[in-house]
């Protein structure tokens, strides 16, 4: 019997049955179908409708609820989306990443986004101390001084043990009457009856911080200080080590500092940009460039947080931002505007026999040194006056002999120094004769703060170039000047006084400004603008620092320096490491010496 094949029997049986099938697969299509409807609207309905998972829709919906206005940034650019949620919105998206809020970003966001939000809106640390300039009914508005209270050990302490202060001198003396040093005997009538002592050169550091004790807007809330003082005495601490210590005890008070300064909360509301300090010697002795046993003075101004600060001394650093000259003292010290009234007044009516004088010795051992040629026209001239300086006793280190000349001159030559700057040049201003300089780093950029941008008005200037190669004859050229323009440039030079000098720290002057108020002053206006600049995102891009002598003669309003006139006095000598040559340091080193010299 031969078998039928499989797929004929299938297929009679698919035909036998075909009406059956045909109802079955209609009923088994519309069940799917419903099916397939119920757990879509099960999954739409239920499932999407208790989900507590936020699509990043509802990330942007609720974190622009707990958006801080003054983090917004609208302009940070399209481009930093490393964050941001890839969402469609139906306005153009805000350029700044948005999250929920960072209460203790607020400051950092500001100072990467400085150009953004209305002042009134900022969060900046020192707010409240700026709108409290505003403040009309406050004498002190703005003038407020916030003063570090130190351990003892960065100032009173270093007193205790003033023999160490210097080598061969003696500094106890001169620590008396609060920094001032002992009263000066008006024997031969040279000074007024009051208000002068044997002051030493480098006593700014007690004296400055003794005025500082009396100034009328100190304050204990750090909040509304315009400024922040440091009552280091700087200059005192590196006396002590100079000579036979090693670079680790010249460093450690510096180090010490710092380290104290900036565990401060007043520290952190700037980083220490409005904070300034005083040290009454010249800035090289603070300014080591290498590790180097041999290398001269500590690092001070080089360390990293004291670049922020502002420190005051006698001679600044023409490539340096971080110093600022102030005045050397000079004798007098008045306590009252009177005596400084009746010091001009005598100043003025004076006959004075000599057309010009120096006070000063050579400097041999300085091949740059013009002083030898000065001495030289002073001993050929007979209108010149020369009071020489040498070792041991000498009237040039009486401070009656030395004022007495002044006093007699019309113009009194102001070469430099071992250093730019010397203190003759305010002894003489202040005895109403006329400054001569031969540099410009004597005066002219350094004490910006005190004396006159116009420097024709009160002064002379001579190049050194012209002395050194005997170009020009001293006498002659002040000859040249007529008298009424001499009367004229004395008379500007007699009323600078005030703020040449410094007050008695144990008094008050009433209107006049001594050197002192015209100091913390110029800080607070310094420290002022610089936060203005920080609110209006204003930022010094082309600075350039070693051009900083540059920037001190601009009028206010400018801010870009070009060539000038006093280039090659300040052309910055190089060594082979890039770095600057240790003339400045040999400068401080021989200061020293000379000083050793001079007892």
């Amino acid at each position: 019997m031969r078998r039928r094949p499989v797929t004929g029997v299938l297929s009679d049986q698919m035909e036998k049955s075909a009406p059956k099938n045909q109802n079955s697969r209609i009923c088994f299509l519309a069940a799917l179908s419903a099916f397939f409807w119920l757990l879509l609207l099960y999954f739409h309905f239920v499932v999407l409708g208790t989900s507590t998972t936020p699509t990043p829709s509802s990330v942007v919906d609720q974190s622009a609820k707990f958006i801080n206005p003054t983090t917004f940034d609208a302009n940070k650019d399209e481009d930093d989306d490393s964050n941001e949620l890839p969402v469609q919105r139906l306005q153009p998206p805000p350029r700044k990443q948005i999250g929920f809020p960072d209460l203790d970003s607020d400051s950092q966001n500001l100072n990467k986004n400085p150009n953004n939000s209305p002042l009134k809106e900022r969060n900046f640390p020192f707010m409240k101390a700026l709108t409290t300039a505003d403040n009309k009914n406050d004498p002190c508005a703005g003038k407020y001084i916030y003063v570090h209270d130190l351990p003892s050990r960065f100032n009173e302490d270093m007193l205790k043990e003033c023999r160490s202060l210097s080598l061969w001198t003696n500094m106890c003396k001169f620590t008396t009457n609060a920094g001032l040093g002992p009263p000066l005997e008006n024997v031969e009538g040279v000074f007024s009856n009051t208000g002068w002592y044997a002051t030493n050169q480098f006593a700014v550091d007690v004296i400055f911080s003794n005025r500082m004790k009396q100034y009328e807007c100190l304050t204990k809330d750090s909040s509304i200080a315009a400024a922040f003082f440091v009552p280091f005495y700087a200059g005192f601490d590196i006396a002590r080590y100079l000579w036979g210590y090693n670079i680790s005890m010249r460093d450690a008070a510096s180090l010490d500092l710092v380290d104290w300064l900036m565990k401060r909360p007043e520290w952190k509301i700037m980083g220490g940009k409005d904070h300034f300090l005083v040290a009454g010697r010249i800035t090289w002795d603070f300014r080591r460039l290498s590790e180097e046993e041999s290398d001269w003075g500590n690092k001070l101004l080089f360390l990293p947080a004291a670049k922020n600060m502002s420190m005051l001394v006698v001679e600044s650093s023409p490539w340096n931002a971080n110093d600022y000259g102030i005045p050397y003292p000079t004798y007098f010290h008045p306590a009252k505007d009177e005596d400084v009234f009746v010091w001009q007044d005598r100043m003025r009516k004076l006959k004075r026999k000599w057309l010009f004088s120096f006070a000063g010795a050579p400097r041999p051992d300085n091949p740059k040194s013009i002083r030898g040629q000065i001495i030289e026209q002073c001993r050929s001239s007979k209108v010149g006056k020369l009071l020489e300086c040498d070792f041991g006793e000498s009237k040039c280190h009486s401070p009656s002999s030395i004022m007495q000349m002044f006093q007699s001159s019309l113009f009194c030559l102001q070469p430099q120094g071992d250093s730019y700057t010397r203190r003759s040049a305010f002894d003489s201003m202040l005895a109403g004769c006329i400054p001569v300089f031969f540099h410009p780093g004597s005066a002219y950029t350094q004490y910006t703060w005190h004396l006159p941008k116009n420097y024709t008005k009160y002064s002379v200037f001579i190049p050194e170039d012209d002395i050194r190669k005997r170009n020009v004859s001293i006498e002659e050229r002040l000859s040249e000047i007529p008298p009424e323009q001499v009367s004229i440039m004395r008379e500007e030079v007699i009323s600078l006084i005030p703020r040449l000098v410094y007050a008695d720290p144990r008094s008050k002057l009433e209107t006049l400004k001594d050197a002192f108020d015209v100091s913390v002053q110029a800080i607070i206006d310094k420290v002022t603008n610089l936060r203005k600049d920080m609110i209006e995102g204003r930022t010094d891009e082309n600075f350039i620092e070693e051009n900083s002598w540059k920037y001190a003669l601009l009028d206010e309003g400018q801010r870009e320096v070009g060539p000038h006139e006093w280039d090659p006095f300040f052309s910055k000598p190089k060594d082979g490491n890039g770095e600057s040559s240790d003339t400045s340091a040999e400068a401080a080193k021989n200061s020293w010496k000379n000083e050793q010299r001079s007892q």
